[in-house]
């Protein structure tokens, strides 16, 4: 009885007193429409789950199970009670225009809205099923997506302005040039990031596990997700980095995925040796090294053109510096150099030497420059190791030294 009050009061308010009747018919269309429209929805709802849960479990294909997870058939069955309204309301109200009219806009900016949705979950499920795929798991899907996204989004608004404000194109169109800058302020992130994200994707900089390093950001580790407007990186030591997408093309990085798709891994490492340790070998010295395993056959060459040469040219070899010399350095250099020519974890295919660099105050860069066999990170840091163990331990056998800063401790109070 109260609520029978409360209705009438509120008729009475509107001046409904009159056409009491026609009101209450009204109303009461509307809820048994609301009624009818709520039954569409649960039986169409559970219809199409059920006949797409079917289909999922018949196929090979594992794209229906993804249009499963991202709530597809749901989406979908809420257009027909909507299409059912959208057509019943007129007949309803018929003799209510103004009402009419102002259903019928809130009815299609709903269609929208859910079609909107419909598009977003068949574009998730599309996204989700190339990336369990290895052919596309390191392309950047979700950059595409959102901007197909961005841009359906956009026509929505369009559609949402156009029917709430009866807005012919034209006119919309102009009015959006006149904010155009104001739209650009606000929407500069987005605008970047789009354009980033298609240089990326056009120009193939970077992919999904792809190793990176930004030092700006501090990152240096996996890319495990690339959208419109940042890329999320996994470092080393499993914290996460989100860079802003357009980063990558206003800043420098530096994408190992050349080194990973390579023959082997650079190791490009030296090793400072003392100037005053560096000096000429004579003959029964150059006789001791050839004890030393991969040097006698390139001494006994050695030995030979330097002979001819210093016989030819009468070279006065009563002091050693006069002529052609072998010396403890260049022995030791040719002997790295064999030594990681026969090293099992070294690609003989690519380029591989060992060479001097400019002299410093700290004495003679001696420098390796090879590449390892097998490019993951500890094994090739073993590699390594083991390499310039060898190296470092070798330098004594040819009368050098290493280079090792001595810090020197006054007592003076």
């Amino acid at each position: 009885m109260k609520l029978f009050n409360w209705v009438y009061r509120i008729l009475k308010d509107f001046d409904f007193n009159e056409n009491f009747a026609q009101y209450a018919n009204l109303f009461a269309n509307i809820i048994i429409l609301i009624i009818l429209a709520y039954l569409l929805d649960y039986i169409f709802k559970k219809l199409l789950i059920v006949i797409l849960a079917i289909v999922a479990a018949r196929t090979r294909s594992t794209f229906d199970d993804f249009l499963i997870a991202n709530k597809t058939a749901k989406y979908i069955a809420h257009l027909v009670p909507l299409v059912f309204v959208f057509r019943t309301v007129p007949v309803i109200l018929k003799d209510f225009t103004s009402w009419e009219k102002f259903f019928e806009k809130g009815i299609k900016i709903y269609i929208i809205i859910l079609s909107l949705w419909i598009i977003r979950s068949v574009f998730n499920s599309l996204r989700d099923y190339l990336k369990d795929k290895p052919r596309y798991s390191d392309k950047p899907i979700d950059s595409y997506i959102q901007v197909i996204m961005i841009l359906l989004w956009g026509f929505g608004f369009f559609s949402f302005v156009s029917i709430l404000f009866e807005i012919t194109r034209p006119v919309f169109i102009t009015a959006l040039g006149s904010i155009s800058a104001i739209v650009i302020l606000i929407f500069r992130d987005t605008i970047l990031g789009f354009v980033a994200s298609i240089s990326v994707s056009v120009n193939d900089m970077v992919r999904i596990g792809d190793w990176i390093t930004m030092e700006k950001f501090g990152a240096d580790g996996d890319v495990i997700e690339i959208n419109l407007a940042t890329v999320k990186v996994q470092n080393f030591d499993n914290t996460t980095t989100t860079i802003p997408t357009y980063s990558l093309i206003s800043d420098s990085f530096k994408n190992w995925r050349g080194m990973q798709n390579s023959e082997g891994r650079r190791i490009k490492r030296f090793v400072l040796i003392k100037t005053k340790s560096v000096r000429f070998i004579t003959d029964e010295e150059a006789n001791d090294f050839k004890k030393i395993h991969f040097l006698e056959n390139y001494i006994d060459h050695r030995q030979k053109d330097i002979k001819k040469y210093n016989t030819n040219n009468t070279i006065d070899k009563s002091l050693i510096i006069n002529g052609r010399n072998l010396t403890n350095l260049g022995l030791f250099r040719k002997y790295i150099e064999t030594y990681i020519q026969n090293h099992s974890g070294i690609n003989k295919e690519m380029l591989l030497m060992v060479r001097h660099l400019q002299p410093t105050e700290k004495g003679i860069p001696l420098e390796v420059y090879c590449f390892s066999k097998d490019k993951t990170w500890e094994n090739y840091e073993y590699i390594m190791a083991d390499i310039f163990d060898h190296v470092i331990s070798s330098v004594k056998y040819f009368d050098l030294e290493l280079f090792e800063l001595e810090l020197v401790v006054s007592n003076d109070k």
